[in-house]
């Protein structure tokens, strides 16, 4: 294969490849329970560690990766929405805050709500429905005016990208390359001791599934940073990246792919809305949950156990829309593809994420206890 490719088979290559790699995801989280919401919960219940770090290694895998292809000009990242040069420190913020309550209430993030469906859970299904509806309102909704009125304007608006890297290299005067892999070194030299102490609460299955979700944020940040670039396009003259919504490289979020969906089922016949790789990322993460699910015998209907259940979870599905879209991606979009790339955005909203899962917890805990006889 020689690249660049033409626009429509850069566009194929990414959209199927995007089913690929959602195949790949849904199965190993089918297989491994990886789940953000799940992990926090087990470390602020009683300091579980095998869960968090799952997510850890799979965040420190991607990382590298990420870094990797870029130092060899697989991935221009200054083009990514993780390194636009407008730090929206507040939505970053407010947005990870409902979203990692909302998390919390819909027992569990948009990518394990997908996991869940595929297993049959009906719960699930209700949940993905209002957090597709309360994003798309998020997006171009009512609900926008809050996002781009309110929020949005609390801003900082950069001369560079806002990866950690960068602005240690306005800071400082280095160079943000090297930096970029100092603050990588850094973590992982900081969080040694954590790996080294915990080492044992991990079995095989969550060492492995971890690193092979890091890989496959790697992959998708090559898949759509290169065999999608079209360094210009024959009609517009215009550099794009094939095959995504944005038409920027991405790798995993679910939110707005969600919103997207819905799009497409509902206005299949407008020309406007087209299959994207983030849509066909989330449909390859429900079929492979479900292939697993079934091929284990781990296929079985659950629905709402009263009303109570089912309304935590319809706020829960609208606070993760509303929050994914405000925070420019969800737990695994911020938590993961964001950290990859060592946004500063992204450390903002996984803050926001950690305290509202914390919050959702507490309220959580305060509704079992209300309701004890």
């Amino acid at each position: 294969m020689q690249f660049p490719l033409n626009p429509q088979d850069a566009t194929q290559a990414v959209i199927w490849g995007g089913l690929v790699l959602g195949l790949a995801l849904g199965a190993i989280a089918q297989v491994s329970r990886f789940c953000t919401m799940g992990a926090l919960a087990d470390w602020f219940a009683y300091r579980g560690t095998s869960r968090l770090m799952m997510w850890a290694l799979a965040v420190a895998v991607a990382a590298v990766g990420s870094l990797l292809l870029m130092q060899a000009g697989l991935l221009d990242a200054t083009h990514t929405l993780a390194w636009s040069n407008r730090l929206l420190w507040l939505s970053y913020l407010v947005g990870g805050t409902l979203f990692g309550i909302g998390m919390v209430l819909a027992s569990g993030c948009p990518q394990r709500n997908l996991v869940k469906l595929g297993s049959g859970s009906l719960k699930a299904l209700v949940t993905l429905l209002v957090a597709g509806v309360t994003a798309q309102m998020t997006l171009r909704g009512v609900l926008s005016e809050v996002r781009v009125n309110l929020l949005d304007p609390t801003s900082i608006l950069l001369a560079f990208p806002q990866d950690l890297g960068s602005i240690l290299a306005h800071v400082l005067g280095l160079g943000a390359a090297a930096l970029r892999w100092l603050v990588l070194a850094a973590a992982l030299a900081l969080s040694a001791p954590w790996w080294w102490k915990n080492r044992h609460s991990m079995d095989r299955q969550q060492w492995l599934a971890g690193g092979a979700i890091g890989l496959l944020v790697v992959v998708a940040w090559w898949l759509t940073g290169h065999v999608g670039y079209i360094p210009e396009h024959p009609e517009t003259l215009e550099t794009l990246w094939a095959g995504t919504y944005s038409h920027r490289p991405e790798a995993f979020t679910f939110a707005a792919p969600i919103a997207h969906s819905l799009d497409l089922l509902t206005l299949w016949s407008d020309r406007n809305t087209t299959l994207s790789y983030g849509v066909m990322v989330s449909l390859g993460t429900l079929l492979g949950s479900a292939v697993l699910a079934l091929a284990r015998k781990e296929f079985r209907i659950e629905s709402f156990q009263n009303s109570r259940d089912m309304l935590n979870h319809l706020v829960g599905g609208a606070l993760m829309g509303f929050g994914g879209i405000t925070a420019m991606g969800c737990s695994i979009g911020q938590g993961v593809s964001g950290l990859s790339l060592l946004s500063a955005g992204a450390c903002l909203a996984v803050s926001g994420i950690v305290f509202g899962t914390w919050l959702g917890l507490r309220f959580q805990t305060w509704q079992m206890e209300r309701n004890t006889p």
